[in-house]
């Protein structure tokens, strides 16, 4: 075993190099305009191209199998190096040793996220290329919101003519978000999307535990989707997972650009699935501003005017879309989510795992704009 003295001063110099460009790079998330300019459309769109056109040529997730390996060598180290120490009986030099290695992985690992894509969450974003100006929104304009998804969610299941939604195949869902986001760049070409590397999930089952639908890997540039969920809901969860290779690091905003993706799409199903997924976001602030004002009578009123508003068969699907989560969810799931919160909110997404719902005032400032959703 290493003692404090066997840590040279080549090793010193490492760690005192690694903080600082450490330093430098969380530094430069209070520039959010150099970062847009010089990292989210400049670098980080050709690295971003380069590890998917890799990545795309493996038939299985890359980063899953990234995540595995370094699970299981972070698993052994600690074990060898605990019987290290108790043979030794825990020395000083021992934990010196230890705490030196700590501090050099996490100072690599924050590093490599930062540059291969973390510092998108630093970037002005999908406001300064839209020239959109999301301000707070009031419960009226939710409500409108909330309306209008309605009725978008019931004329486009109209336009599914089957009681039972079809089930693509999760090829077919892939290639048409992509056809998508082809549409969508003619209009603004910065979602310019090339080169897919969209893959099933290895651990679709660990979502019982943790609660995702999707994942992006930053190591590996893919994108990962769980293919055991209601088949209706995976077109958008696509989008959504594209959206972060594209650079959009905000939940929000990649939920935003999913649906500025979906929204093009000539297929009634794709629409459908994007609709249901804004409704129940829509839904959920407007029970909460009506909460927060303690208007119960408004409250109960609201819920049962959504309820009768919505099509049969979409109160029917979305019935049967709760129940399925509602028995895969493990008891474990909600801890997991509170790790997932706090990550967002080390990486400057103030509200955490909620910053999913602020797609509403990116949608509020879309339909003023444009007069649309």
């Amino acid at each position: 075993m290493r003692t404090a003295a066997n840590i040279t001063l080549k090793q010193s110099t490492t760690l005192i190099f690694l903080g600082a460009v450490a330093l430098f790079l969380f530094g430069l998330s209070y520039f959010p305009y150099t970062v847009e300019t010089w990292y989210s459309t400049l670098w980080y769109p050709k690295l971003g191209q380069i590890m998917r056109q890799i990545t795309a040529k493996i038939p299985f997730s890359l980063g899953d199998i990234g995540y595995l390996l370094l699970a299981i060598y972070l698993i052994v180290n600690v074990i060898r190096f605990i019987i290290q120490g108790a043979g030794a009986r825990f020395p000083l030099d021992w934990w010196t040793w230890g705490g030196y290695k700590i501090i050099r992985f996490a100072l690599k690992l924050y590093i490599g996220f930062k540059l291969l894509w973390g510092l998108n969450y630093n970037r002005e974003g999908i406001a300064y290329q839209l020239y959109l100006h999301p301000k707070p929104y009031t419960v009226e304009e939710v409500t409108s919101l909330t309306n209008d998804l309605i009725d978008s969610l019931n004329a486009t299941r109209k336009l599914i003519p089957d009681t039972l939604l079809p089930q693509p195949s999760i090829e077919t869902i892939k290639a048409e978000a992509v056809e998508n986001y082809g549409r969508v760049s003619k209009d603004y070409q910065f979602l310019s999307y090339k080169y897919p590397s969209v893959k099933g999930s290895l651990y679709s089952e660990v979502g019982d535990y943790v609660g995702f639908t999707g994942y992006f890997n930053p190591f590996s540039g893919e994108a990962q989707l769980r293919t055991d969920i209601p088949r209706v809901l995976i077109p958008y969860v696509c989008s959504h997972e594209m959206a972060h290779q594209l650079g959009y690091a905000s939940e929000s905003e990649a939920n935003f650009v999913g649906y500025l993706a979906a929204s093009t799409s000539p297929q009634a199903y794709t629409r459908y699935s994007m609709y249901l997924e804004l409704f129940s976001y829509a839904q959920g602030e407007e029970i909460f501003q009506y909460g927060r004002k303690k208007d119960y009578q408004a409250f109960d009123s609201i819920i049962k005017q959504n309820r009768q508003r919505l099509d049969t068969l979409v109160k029917k699907e979305r019935k049967e879309i709760r129940e399925f989560f509602r028995k895969r969810r493990k008891s474990v799931a909600p801890a997991f989510n509170n790790l997932y919160d706090q990550y967002l909110k080390l990486n400057a997404q103030e509200k955490g795992i909620e910053s999913y719902d602020q797609v509403i005032g990116w949608l509020i400032a879309y339909k003023k704009k444009y007069g649309k959703i």
